[in-house]
C-alpha cells in the first residue's frame, strides 16, 4: 500500500514544490476547459436555438469549439515544455537515486492524472457557473427573450472530458519521450547547461524576410475580394512561418548589431541583457514569434468584429434605405397596380402616410468583369473569361426618365450613352463593354443616386448603376433574357418609403402586405389568374437577422479574443519565470563583483522591454499591412466603411498594448524577484 501510494505523493509533491509554475498551468487548462464548455453549452442551448438566426449562432459557435480544442491543444503542449524544463533536474536526481525510467514515468503519469482531475472540476465548475451568465448575455445581445431556468448539458460535459484527456495524453506522451531520450547525467545538469554560441543564420533570415514581403504584397495589392478569401489564408501562413524564421534567425542578427554598436552596448544596463539574449535568441526567438502570433490574432478578431457589431446599423439601412419596400418582379402593368392597390389599403387602414418614397424600376444582371469587358454570367461564362477567377459585378439597368423623376433632374441620354454610379467598388473605364452587345460610352459619373437607396442587396465587389433610355434597356434586357433562357431576370418595380411606426407597427405593417398580396396571388397552374413573384421587406424585421449574424461574431470574437490574450500572457509568464532560474546564479556573480541591486534592475528592464515590446510592434506592423485586405474581406459582409474600420482597429490596438504594459510591468517584477532570490 505504501509503495502504491508513493508516486501520487512524489507527483502532487513535485505540483505543490513547483507551484510557481504548474499553479498558472493549471489554471489555463481550467479556463480552456471552462471556455470550451461555455461555448458548446450555448451551441446546444434551446434558448438561443428560438431566437431569430439563432441556427446560423449556433453553426458558428460549433467552428468555435473546434478552434478552442484546436488552439488549446497546441498551446498546453508548447507551455507544458516549460514544465518538462523546469522538472528535468528533479527527474535526473530520481534517476541517480535508483529510479528506473519505468518509475519517473509514473510519476508523470500521475502529475497528468492529478492536473487533469483538477482542471477538469475547476474548469467544469467555472464553466457551468458562468454558462448562465454568458447565455443571458448572448440572448440580450440578439434581442431576444431570457428566461431565467437553469440547466447543465451532460453532452458539453462529456465533451470537454474527451478533448482535454485526448490532449493530456498527447503531452504525456511529448513528456515521456523528452525523459526518455535524455540520459541522467544529462538531465541532472540541464539547468546548469549553458546556451550553444548562437550562429547568424543568414539565409533563414532571408527566407523569412523574403515570405514576409510577399504576404505584405498580396494583402497589399489583391483588389477582388472572392479571391482575398483564399489570400487571406496562404497570407496568414506565409506570416506565421516568416515570423518564426524572422524572430529565431533574425533576432540573433539583431543582437550581434547591438553588440557592435559600442555606443548602447558597452553600458550596465545594455551589456548583460543583450549578451543574454543573444546566447539563447533561437528558443527565445520561437517564444517571441509565438506572442506576436497571438497578438496579431486578438488584434484582428477583435477589430474585425468589433466594427461589424458597431458597423451594423449603418450596413441595414444600406441594406434597406427605407422601413418598408415592395418589390414587384414583373413590369406587367396589372401586377404592379394590383400590389400598389393592396399596398395602399393597407397604409389606409392603419392610419400612415408613406414618406420619403422611392418609385422606380430596374433590371439586376449579375456581370463578370475581365479587363474592360462585362460578361453576363450566364453557363458559359468560362468560354469566355477562362481559368482566371473574374471580378463579379452587378449591373443595374435603370431608365433615364426614373432617374429624373427620383431625383429630380432632366437629363437625357442618347443610345450609346449612360449616365454611371458604382456604389461600394471600383469601375475605371469609361465606357461599358458588354458581351454580344456592344460599347455604352460613360456619359458622366453621378455621385449622389445611393442617397436616395435602392432595395438590391448589396454586392461583394460594388454595384454598377447604368442610366439609359428606353431603348438600351430594352435591348439589355431581351440580351440576358436570350443568354439565361427560363433563369432570365425579371424587371423589378420598386415602391419603397417610410412609416413613422416603431418597430413591431412595421413588422405588423409588412406581414399585412404579404398577406394581402399572397392571398389572390394564385398558383401559376391556373392561367385565368394572376401569378408573380413579389417582396416584402420591413428594415425592423431585417434587423434582427442583423443582429443574430453580427452579435453572434462579434461575440464569438471576444471569447475567442479572450483566449488569445491569455494564452499569449501566460506564455510571456513562463517565458520571463524560466529565463530567470536560469539567470538567478549569472547575476549572482555579477552581484558578487560589484553590480547593484539598482544596476540589476536596469539590465532586467532592459531586457525585458527590448523583449517584450518587438512582437507587440510586430503585430501592429502585421495589422497594418493586413488592414487592405481586410477591408476587402469585410466587404464580403456589407461593410464598406474604412474609416470606422480603422479607428477599431486604432482603438483596438490602444487597448491591448495597455494591456501588454501591464503584463510587462507585472512580468519584470516577477522576474525581479526570482534573480534576486
Amino acid at each position: 500500500m505504501t509503495s502504491f501510494l508513493l508516486y501520487p505523493r512524489l507527483a502532487v509533491s513535485g505540483i505543490a514544490k513547483n507551484r510557481q509554475t504548474y499553479f498558472p498551468y493549471i489554471l489555463a487548462c481550467s479556463g480552456m476547459i471552462a471556455m470550451y464548455y461555455i461555448v458548446s453549452f450555448l451551441a446546444e442551448s434551446d434558448m438561443v436555438a428560438e431566437l431569430r438566426g439563432g441556427e446560423i449562432m449556433q453553426g458558428m459557435l460549433v467552428l468555435g469549439c473546434i478552434i478552442v480544442v484546436a488552439f488549446s491543444a497546441a498551446f498546453l503542449i508548447y507551455t507544458n515544455s516549460f514544465l518538462v524544463r523546469r522538472r528535468r533536474r528533479e527527474f535526473g536526481l530520481y534517476n541517480i537515486l535508483g529510479m528506473g525510467k519505468g518509475n519517473i514515468a509514473r510519476i508523470m503519469l500521475w502529475e497528468t492524472a492529478v492536473i487533469y482531475a483538477v482542471s477538469e472540476i475547476i474548469g467544469l465548475l467555472c464553466g457551468i457557473l458562468f454558462s448562465k451568465l454568458s447565455e443571458m448575455l448572448l440572448v440580450k445581445m440578439l434581442g431576444g427573450e431570457n428566461s431565467y431556468t437553469f440547466d447543465i448539458k451532460a453532452d458539453s460535459i462529456k465533451g470537454a472530458l474527451i478533448c482535454f484527456g485526448v490532449i493530456s495524453l498527447i503531452i504525456l506522451a511529448g513528456s515521456l519521450f523528452k525523459v526518455h531520450l535524455a540520459s541522467p547525467i544529462e538531465l541532472l545538469k540541464s539547468s546548469s547547461k549553458g546556451e550553444k554560441p548562437p550562429r547568424t543564420n543568414l539565409p533563414f533570415a532571408l527566407i523569412g524576410a523574403l515570405l514576409l514581403g510577399c504576404a505584405y504584397y498580396m494583402a497589399v495589392t489583391e483588389e477582388n475580394p472572392i479571391k482575398s478569401i483564399g489570400v487571406f489564408f496562404v497570407a496568414v501562413l506565409m506570416v506565421i512561418l516568416a515570423t518564426y524564421l524572422l524572430f529565431m534567425a533574425g533576432s540573433v542578427t539583431v543582437c550581434r548589431l547591438l553588440q557592435k554598436n559600442k555606443a548602447y552596448y558597452y553600458k550596465t544596463k545594455h551589456f548583460v541583457s543583450v549578451s543574454q539574449m543573444s546566447y539563447r535568441m533561437r528558443r527565445n526567438g520561437a517564444g517571441l514569434a509565438s506572442i506576436c502570433i497571438l497578438s496579431t490574432m486578438v488584434l484582428v478578431t477583435l477589430s474585425t468584429t468589433t466594427c461589424m457589431f458597431v458597423g451594423m446599423e449603418d450596413m441595414l439601412r444600406k441594406r434597406c434605405p427605407r422601413e418598408i419596400a415592395v418589390e414587384t418582379y414583373s413590369d406587367n402593368e396589372e401586377y404592379i397596380s394590383f400590389t400598389r392597390s393592396i399596398t395602399q389599403n393597407a397604409l389606409t387602414e392603419m392610419n400612415v402616410t408613406p414618406q420619403n418614397v422611392l418609385d422606380y424600376k430596374f433590371l439586376r444582371v449579375d456581370c463578370s468583369l475581365k479587363n474592360d469587358l462585362l460578361y453576363f454570367s450566364s453557363d458559359n461564362w468560362r468560354e469566355i473569361m477562362g481559368d482566371e477567377i473574374p471580378e463579379l459585378k452587378n449591373l443595374y439597368l435603370v431608365s433615364i426618365d426614373d432617374y429624373n423623376r427620383v431625383m429630380g433632374k432632366n437629363e437625357t441620354v442618347s443610345n450609346n450613352e449612360a449616365i454611371l454610379y458604382v456604389e461600394d467598388g471600383d469601375y475605371k473605364y469609361d465606357s461599358l463593354n458588354i458581351y454580344e452587345y456592344g460599347e455604352i460610352t460613360v456619359k458622366y459619373r453621378t455621385e449622389d443616386f445611393r442617397s436616395t437607396g435602392t432595395s438590391v442587396i448589396l454586392g461583394v465587389t460594388g454595384d454598377i448603376y447604368a442610366f439609359v433610355n428606353e431603348n438600351v434597356f430594352d435591348g439589355l434586357n431581351a440580351l440576358q433574357q436570350e443568354l439565361f433562357g427560363e433563369r432570365a431576370y425579371d424587371v423589378h418595380d420598386y415602391y419603397a418609403f417610410d412609416t413613422g411606426l416603431d418597430n413591431e407597427e412595421q413588422i405588423a405593417l409588412a406581414n399585412r402586405l404579404y398577406e394581402g398580396i399572397s392571398e389572390q396571388n394564385h398558383d401559376p397552374q391556373n392561367q385565368n389568374e394572376k401569378y408573380f413573384s413579389y417582396l416584402i421587406e420591413s428594415r425592423a424585421d431585417n434587423r434582427g437577422d442583423f443582429i443574430s449574424i453580427y452579435g453572434g461574431l462579434f461575440f464569438l470574437g471576444v471569447l475567442l479574443g479572450s483566449v488569445f490574450i491569455c494564452a499569449a500572457v501566460l506564455i510571456m509568464y513562463y517565458k520571463q519565470i524560466s529565463e530567470g532560474f536560469e539567470d538567478r546564479q549569472r547575476f549572482e556573480v555579477l552581484q558578487k563583483v560589484g553590480m547593484t541591486d539598482r544596476e540589476i534592475r536596469q539590465s532586467i528592464n532592459s531586457q525585458v522591454l527590448t523583449v517584450f515590446f518587438l512582437p507587440l510592434a510586430a503585430a501592429g506592423v502585421h495589422t497594418c499591412f493586413a488592414f487592405p485586405l481586410l477591408t476587402r474581406l469585410l466587404a464580403l459582409f456589407g461593410l464598406y466603411d474604412i474609416g470606422l474600420f480603422a479607428a477599431v482597429a486604432c482603438l483596438s490596438f490602444l487597448a491591448f498594448g495597455v494591456l501588454y504594459t501591464a503584463v510587462y510591468l507585472m512580468t519584470s517584477r516577477t522576474y525581479f524577484r526570482i534573480v534576486k532570490g
